[in-house]
């Protein structure tokens, strides 16, 4: 099975470089102003050139209203939109329509019962993002570098789409990817020397690890 994996919250060239040169199949550009990993739509707009052919680019917001999605739409072209907010399945389809255009749903995860919170989104939703929940107290919905318990995930209805979020990093990929067997990976705080600074080397680190655990799995 082909693993997808996005490197998220890209904001310079040597970065999105290193995350293409590993073979990222998704990067991701984030729109939420409170975050270490925000970048401007132009700006996004000018990496994301670099990235076509090569990987999807990928628009990450937090309760977008439709101005700021029309401008990010218009500015960045995205090949998907993530939405990572308290969206609801009937905003999910509405900027489906708008703008014709995949969109992921980004989830938070604790406990098994929240994997039920995907069931109205099926038929939606072209993907979900299973995320940890964040620490009380934090303004970020994501890139806490918090894992949650993977083997939640064993709950899942077979055929659902998704990626596998939340304090993924070179150390505990393998037993994620044991553990989870997820279709799809997301990885942000986990490859950075700093909040919202990417570092190529642990980006680089982190894709041998995946091939190792990879590997290791086909042995």
């Amino acid at each position: 099975m082909a693993l997808d994996i996005k490197i998220c919250g890209l904001k310079t060239d040597d970065a999105l470089a290193a995350a293409l040169a590993g073979g990222a199949s998704h990067v991701g550009f984030i729109f939420f102003a409170k975050s270490p990993r925000y970048v401007a739509p132009e700006e996004a707009g000018r990496l994301r050139q670099v990235a076509i052919g090569k990987a999807s680019a990928v628009a990450v917001t937090v309760d977008a209203g439709d101005a700021f999605l029309d401008e990010i739409v218009e500015k960045m072209h995205p090949d998907m939109l993530q939405l990572h907010g308290s969206e609801t399945p009937e905003r999910v389809a509405g900027v489906k329509a708008r703008y014709g255009l995949p969109v992921m749903k980004a989830l938070s995860v604790s406990e098994a019962a929240d994997i039920e919170r995907t069931k109205p989104f099926i038929g939606i939703a072209d993907r979900f993002l299973f995320d940890a929940k964040p620490p009380k107290g934090s303004e970020l919905p994501g890139g806490n570098g918090i894992a949650f318990d993977w083997r939640i995930l064993a709950g899942l209805d077979a055929g659902v789409d998704y990626m596998l979020s939340g304090g993924l990093n070179a150390a505990n990929i393998g037993d994620a990817l044991q553990l989870a067997n997820p279709p799809g990976i997301d990885i942000s705080s986990g490859v950075e020397s700093a909040p919202g600074v990417k570092d190529p080397a642990l980006i680089e680190q982190f894709f041998r690890a995946v091939r190792a655990a990879r590997d290791n799995r086909a042995a």
